[in-house]
């Protein structure tokens, strides 16, 4: 990449393929890691701009001295921090009170700096290792900002329920690893914690991603371990794409039409209609692997039908928007292209225009 003109930052970019495998859901380590560049990046520029509008005496300057001090010395662990999923939401309010004219308390984050992750969202580490391939995920279940996931935080965990988490995770984990690799690999790069939801009233399992929470999936137990490996792909899939969207705008300013979403009764805006079509392709990807390569399940025929329909739907609507740019549209077309060939994972070469 030629450098930048004087006085400019350095820019990201996307290479057309990985572009392309991301928009098919096939982006792998190699696509989580271009991605996560560019997260560092914000997460950096959100500190500066938060440490140039607060005065010296809010003491956030020390703590961002000390992460600086840190970036240096231990690039490990000041990665581990930088990346902590709820720095980006907790940087975002601060700005935003201070613009309102507030003083934002970020204790959390000299927590943070001090102490790693695990000072701020405890120290449970849920581990699961299958045919060599492992996957970590921090249990948040304490810290501020989890109320960015729409839905009620769970109460710390006890033990019996910390080892109920680690026995759906070792199931979940051993069918994506032996039935979905491709998926397996992305998902072990990506996510690093996982968050306890209260199920919604009824006991009707939630789960959720957050934009300003990469890395992050939220969820109450889900019923059984295949649920729990669909809902992880699901959720990465949400997290991956708006890593790429805060480095590749795909559609123009969300307008005020709004479009029908299949699997919800209310029409949504263009942008939610994108993360949701986006999201079910990887469901559709998921019961098509199902179908074909696990256990008989009753399930997975009725579901990969239920989901292509609706997906295959979505993806015809978001063409025919009118609100996708260029490159919008060459992520929409190869989503449909990864629809009609399921498990297709060849790479397109051809020139994606400049973004």
């Amino acid at each position: 990449m030629p450098a930048p003109p004087p006085d400019t930052l350095p820019t990201h970019s996307v290479a057309p393929d990985t572009f392309d495998a991301v928009a098919r859901a096939r982006g792998g380590a190699a696509a989580v890691a271009e991605l996560r560049r560019g997260q560092l990046s914000k997460r950096l520029l959100l500190t500066v701009a938060v440490r140039r509008s607060l005065p010296e005496d809010t003491g956030f300057a020390a703590s961002a001295r000390r992460l600086d001090q840190m970036r240096r010395e231990n690039p490990g662990r000041w990665q581990e921090t930088i990346l902590h999923p709820y720095l980006d939401e907790g940087l975002a309010r601060a700005l935003a009170e201070q613009a309102r004219g507030g003083r934002p308390d970020l204790a959390w984050f000299d927590e943070l700096v001090r102490g790693g992750p695990a000072a701020l969202s405890g120290p449970r580490l849920l581990t699961s290792v299958c045919d060599g391939a492992v996957l970590r995920l921090r249990l948040a279940d304490r810290g501020p900002h989890r109320s960015v996931h729409g839905h009620r935080p769970a109460d710390p965990q006890t033990g019996e329920e910390v080892d109920h988490w680690q026995r759906l995770l070792d199931g979940a984990w051993r069918v994506l690893v032996r039935r979905h690799p491709w998926h397996a690999e992305a998902v072990a790069a990506c996510l690093t914690t996982l968050v306890p939801l209260r199920p919604a009233p009824g006991g009707t399992s939630v789960s959720s991603a957050a934009r300003r929470a990469y890395g992050a999936v939220a969820l109450s137990p889900p019923g059984d371990p295949v649920l729990l490996a669909l809902t992880l792909v699901h959720e990465f899939l949400h997290i991956q794409l708006g890593a790429l969207l805060d480095l590749v705008p795909l559609h123009g300013p969300v307008s005020s039409a709004r479009y029908h979403a299949p699997w919800r009764p209310d029409p949504r805006p263009l942008d939610a209609l994108l993360q949701g079509t986006y999201a079910h392709l990887g469901v559709c990807d998921f019961w098509h692997t199902e179908r074909t390569t696990a256990p008989a399940d009753p399930r997975s025929e009725r579901e990969y039908t239920i989901w292509y329909g609706y997906t295959r739907g979505a993806v015809d609507t978001l063409l025919g928007s009118g609100e996708l740019l260029p490159v919008g549209r060459r992520f929409t077309e190869e989503m449909r292209r990864a629809l009609t060939s399921p498990g297709e994972r060849r790479g397109n070469q051809e020139h994606l225009p400049p973004v």
